[in-house]
């Protein structure tokens, strides 16, 4: 989440409890642009998930790898 942050990125992150149906509705209904899922099994496999709602991608990303794919870094000038 630092990562995101430090690169300008707003992060909200769902801890309250309740089913993950629930929470990704919320998020389609507040218009959240991306959601990055992470639980245990993918992170078993070293995996993080990503959902665009602008066209429905998915894509599985290593959690290390997520940041500069989210939010890439402008290049030096």
């Amino acid at each position: 989440m630092g990562a995101l942050t430090g690169r300008g990125v707003d992060v909200l992150y769902d801890d309250l409890d309740q089913r993950p149906g629930a929470k990704f509705a919320t998020a389609d209904l507040i218009g959240i642009p991306i959601q990055v899922m992470v639980g245990p099994r993918g992170l078993a496999e070293g995996k993080i998930e990503v959902k665009r709602r602008a066209d429905g991608s998915r894509e599985l990303l290593s959690p290390a790898d997520a940041p500069e794919r989210l939010a890439p870094r402008p290049p030096a000038t």
